[in-house]
């Protein structure tokens, strides 16, 4: 199966519209790291067609864009690589910082351990409301005429923030959640990047893994994996999710001959110009990818999706706990 691609406005290269999300590969909130797990994951979605590559500095504090920058030593021009800043870690804990100098220095930092001369897409994690959009947004413009970063995108930001950073630098693309879970970018956001030609990034398309299929009843979660934090994954929603999954692979199987996983990918790739950020740090973990590509969603299939999730979910809640503090 052919992998499907999208342009993202600066970047020369056509991007897959599935990308590897690499925030569990930094090992942070998902019980430690494996570079040698990692680095063969990146290879082989190399491989089979996935050229996109997120990450961030926090993801491990710097390591999964060092894990990066070693995979792809001799296979650079492959690869379209994302990264962010915006973020600050000390023994405080993880902070917002979008403050020009803060910009600055990760930027350089990020471009050593990927082992790159320049980054094609460069994200702002998240915003600051301490500093002015126009300090940020200017540094990261100053960067794209410099050569360090080919384009500029937001994530994790409102239309109306979009709508300011904008008048200082060009954006590209915006990183919101997004699943069939998790919509709160469908009033807001998704339609002002449609109106501006902007590609969403769509991180947890599978909604850390409740998408999978793979997971039960008394799947359990321990040490710092980030879904002990999830309220979807605690009693009495995770049974309820559980339940949507189930209804939701019946149909998917019975329908279309397909995965929920599958199902799952295609319904972010129908809802517009996006991307889904697929997390993994095995090869395997890629497996069935391509189910994803080659068909689309009718409007019926649409609404039968709908009816499944309110029938089962009885208190949907968001992925608002993704937040770090402000300063």
């Amino acid at each position: 199966m052919r992998v499907e691609t999208i342009r993202i406005a600066g970047i020369e290269q056509a991007v897959s519209r599935i990308a590897l999300g690499t925030w569990s590969m930094g090992g942070h909130l998902w019980g430690g790291a494996d570079p040698e797990q990692a680095s063969r994951t990146l290879r082989h979605a190399l491989a089979v067609g996935i050229n996109l590559i997120d990450t961030a500095p926090v993801y491990g504090f710097g390591l999964s864009e060092e894990l990066i920058g070693k995979a792809l030593r001799g296979v650079r021009h492959s690869a379209v690589i994302a990264t962010k800043a915006g973020l600050q870690w000390d023994t405080g804990g993880i902070r917002r910082n979008a403050t020009a100098q803060r910009i600055r220095k990760e930027v350089e930092d990020s471009l050593i351990r990927l082992g790159t001369d320049y980054i094609d897409l460069y994200q702002v994690h998240w915003p600051d409301p301490l500093v002015a959009q126009e300090e940020t947004a200017d540094e990261l413009e100053r960067l794209r005429r410099e050569g360090k970063i080919l384009a500029v995108g937001v994530s994790n930001y409102s239309s109306a923030q979009m709508d300011d950073f904008s008048q200082y630098t060009a954006l590209a693309t915006v990183q919101p959640p997004y699943n069939l879970f998790e919509r709160a970018i469908d009033s807001d956001i998704l339609p002002y990047a449609k109106q501006h030609s902007l590609v969403v990034l769509a991180y947890g398309p599978l909604c850390r893994g409740l998408l999978s299929g793979s997971m039960h009843s008394d799947t359990r979660f321990a040490g710092d994996d980030v879904r002990t934090l999830d309220p979807k994954f605690k009693a009495p929603r995770f049974e309820h999710y559980l339940a949507a999954v189930a209804a939701l692979s019946s149909y998917a199987r019975e329908c279309h001959g397909k995965s929920v996983l599958a199902l799952a990918l295609r319904w972010v790739l129908d809802q517009g110009p996006t991307i889904a950020l697929w997390g993994a740090r095995r090869p395997e973990q890629l497996k069935g990818y391509e189910e994803a590509f080659g068909w689309h969603l009718t409007l019926e299939d649409l609404s039968h999706i709908d009816r499944i999730l309110a029938s089962t979910i009885k208190d949907p809640i968001g992925a608002e706990f993704l937040a770090p503090p402000k300063r």
